[in-house]
């Protein structure tokens, strides 16, 4: 997370808090250090931002103070907050960490939107990080995984991860594996080790993606058209 959205979490965290917000927390829920916290504060602190409290006592926000509003249409909130609501059941626990922070800024500029819940129930989360492997889907790295077919027998791959798939009982990634030569479908729950690799595919994502949607979307994922 970048300084800057750290700071905006900071000050949504303490708008919304009914008493006074620990150093603590606010370093559990960014997952950064104490010490990073108390740098984060001073520094809005000087920048003019009314928060007030120390170290060991807490800190709260005055009253009246308020961020840019959010430009969407209530229903286009409505929407997209039990959206971020359900990726719960992803099983994403990165993904679902970011729609947390996503969800607080769309609770601020959109309070309404605090009624609208969706159950979490879906999916464990698999061995694998999988916010490693969106990582390595946006910059084209390369992954050696370790798999397990339905008969449970391993074999190692090195693969190119194009897409992620999040159905209600798996989450599959898509990919060209160099060992079929061809896009192939991997259910994360099937896949006990994964390594990002130095190596890259940079600039054939795209291409893999639309070859992939071409050919296998529809036989892969129903959905309605948006």
């Amino acid at each position: 997370m970048s300084k800057t959205n750290r700071f905006f979490e900071i000050i949504q965290m303490l708008r919304t808090a009914s008493r006074p917000v620990l150093a603590q927390e606010l370093a559990d829920a960014l997952e950064v250090s104490v010490r990073t916290i108390y740098r984060d504060i001073a520094t809005l602190q000087a920048r003019q931002t009314p928060i007030l409290g120390e170290a060991g006592v807490g800190y709260v926000m005055r009253k009246g103070y308020d961020l840019p509003p959010l430009n969407l249409e209530l229903e286009e909130a409505e929407a997209v907050a039990v959206g971020l609501s359900m990726i719960a059941r992803t099983g994403d626990t990165a993904l679902w960490r970011a729609a947390g922070r996503a969800a607080r800024k769309l609770h601020a500029a959109a309070p309404g939107t605090r009624q609208l819940i969706a159950s979490s129930y879906g999916i464990e989360a698999p061995a694998v990080e999988l916010g490693l492997v969106r990582k390595a889907i946006r910059a084209e790295h390369k992954m050696r995984i370790t798999y397990q077919d339905a008969q449970g027998i391993e074999t190692a791959r090195t693969i190119w991860p194009v897409a992620m798939i999040y159905y209600m009982d798996a989450a599959m990634l898509v990919a060209w594996c160099e060992l079929r030569g061809a896009l192939r479908h991997f259910r994360m729950d099937r896949m006990p080790e994964c390594t990002t690799l130095a190596d890259r595919f940079e600039g054939k994502g795209a291409a893999l993606l639309v070859l992939w949607e071409q050919t296998q979307k529809e036989m892969t994922v129903s959905t309605q058209t948006m």
